[in-house]
């Protein structure tokens, strides 16, 4: 039976290098230590699923750097709290806005990162015939995601009362929940269309971290 050999660990370790970075740099004197939890939760969890699938369920590249951007992305928001980022608060004083839109990136990527993801456990298991088929299907996760995400933000709001607030971020926004859906789905379009060939060619050449998508790696 032929078995691959495991891989070169240096781009794991510059992942986890500089996922592990950002962790610690977040997590010393963030605005809101609670805020900070919150925000960073998913971004562990993702960490843990990724270290425990890996041998069995390896991903592309591109699957990985978008994890890790979105990580990122996650735990500066924790750090500062998703209205006072203060890059986002000086670009709302150029434009003359009236709130802090780092949240908007946020879902941005809330919807770009997972569309991709999504596209390659459907395209490698074979869920559906047809590439039409399965980025429907995409976009329904990329919504599924962000909806049962504003779930979340209202148990926690229900649960927590004032001390939620920073979490939700919705800055006195009437139509944040929306509007926070909306941008997510067209991040998932947006990744679709940008990345879905670029994807494909990624899925047909293997994972390129030296195992073939979907089998399990052995050492010899």
């Amino acid at each position: 039976m032929t078995t691959n050999t495991l891989p070169s660990p240096y781009p794991r370790l510059l992942w986890l290098a500089a996922f592990g970075a950002v962790l610690l740099w977040s997590a010393i004197a963030p605005k809101d230590r609670f805020t900070w939890f919150l925000e960073v939760l998913p971004a562990l969890v993702g960490l843990v699923i990724l270290a425990a699938t890996f041998r069995r369920f390896p991903l592309t590249p591109m699957s990985y750097l978008l994890i890790l951007v979105h990580s990122i992305i996650l735990m500066v928001g924790g750090h500062y709290t998703y209205a006072e980022v203060p890059l986002f608060d000086w670009l709302a004083e150029v434009t003359g806005g009236e709130r802090n839109n780092y949240d908007k990136v946020g879902h941005f990527a809330q919807g770009f990162a997972p569309a991709i993801l999504a596209r390659e456990i459907l395209a490698r298991n074979a869920v559906v015939n047809g590439n039409r088929w399965r980025d429907f299907l995409v976009v329904c996760v990329v919504l599924a995601i962000s909806a049962f995400y504003e779930l979340i933000e209202w148990w926690v709001a229900v649960a927590a009362g004032a001390s939620s607030e920073a979490f939700l971020g919705t800055q006195g926004y009437e139509w944040d929940t929306q509007s926070d859906m909306a941008i997510a789905l067209a991040g998932g379009v947006t990744a679709l269309a940008l990345l879905g060939r670029w994807h494909d060619q990624q899925l047909a050449r293997g994972t390129g971290w030296g195992v073939e998508p979907g089998r399990r790696v052995r050492r010899k």
